[in-house]
């Protein structure tokens, strides 16, 4: 976080569930070890829906979501977070009543705008018919070179109705990153090696060729395939910002880099690694 700081990133999006409330609570004593100049331009997101841990309860129920909602800014340390998602669509709570308990929230003080994540089009137009103060305002789905739905139905909405958006997954568990190649062992630790389960659909011949295609294109032009696809997403007027999700932080670079590349053609990009 310090290295996002000092590289002028002041967005940091969390969820109650990350590490069973471990990243709020992480994000949390980074923000007191800081003086106001820090916390006053720190931007805060947080999102509920998933267990916190296994067996516990989940949802978008309207009492669960304030108590989330209040287990959130206590870890956090704050008295008001800047965006409040919702992390799921949950079939089980009509969505005027979350967007109702949302709306308290807002009008409490306690939540400064609110938005969705993991949502399809068909929800997302049941949510903003929804006639109440507050609405979604954003969206936060999965987007990259290899995973192109929100292009569907999710990117030509938002641009509609004025949501932002920002794509989670942009290097797509890091086969835009160059480590993954054909015929070989995905290297230790590595998102193939501790959850491939979303990702085996990508081990196919023809994205071997796409990812083949995209490195030679990057390396023509001074850059690294992870660099040039997440440039491809900031060269989208419909996307937002981006969410990095950075381990380490030299796993900064790629997005920083993306910052200094002009020029990215989308339709040249896209069409080295297909849809």
């Amino acid at each position: 976080m310090d290295a996002a700081w000092e590289a002028g990133i002041t967005t940091f999006d969390t969820a109650d569930a990350y590490g069973g409330g471990r990243s709020e609570t992480w994000i949390g004593e980074w923000l007191r070890t800081k003086g106001p100049e820090v916390r006053e331009h720190v931007v805060l997101s947080t999102k509920t829906f998933n267990p916190m841990a296994e067996d516990e309860d989940y949802g978008l129920g309207p009492a669960r979501v304030r108590r989330q909602l209040e287990s959130s800014l206590r870890r956090l340390g704050v008295e008001r977070v800047d965006m409040y998602l919702t992390h799921d669509w949950d079939p089980q709570v009509p969505i005027a009543q979350t967007l109702g308990v949302l709306d308290e929230l807002v009008r409490e003080g306690k939540v400064g705008a609110v938005g969705a994540s993991n949502v399809d089009g068909a929800q997302l137009r049941e949510a903003l018919a929804v006639d109440l103060p507050v609405r979604f305002d954003w969206v936060q789905n999965s987007y990259s070179l290899l995973d192109r739905e929100p292009e569907r139905d999710i990117l030509p909405l938002c641009a509609e109705r004025g949501l932002g958006f920002t794509p989670f997954s942009p290097l797509a568990g890091g086969w835009l990153t160059g480590k993954y190649h054909r015929g070989e062992t995905p290297p230790a630790g590595s998102r193939m090696t501790q959850r491939p389960e979303p990702y085996e659909h990508l081990r196919a011949d023809r994205v071997y060729d796409g990812l083949e295609r995209l490195e030679r294109f990057a390396a023509e032009r001074g850059t690294t395939s992870a660099a040039l696809a997440l440039a491809w997403l900031l060269a989208d007027r419909g996307v937002t910002a981006v969410v990095v999700g950075p381990r380490r932080p030299e796993h900064l670079e790629p997005a920083l880099a993306a910052l200094r590349l002009e020029g990215v053609d989308r339709d040249d990009v896209g069409e080295l690694v297909g849809s």
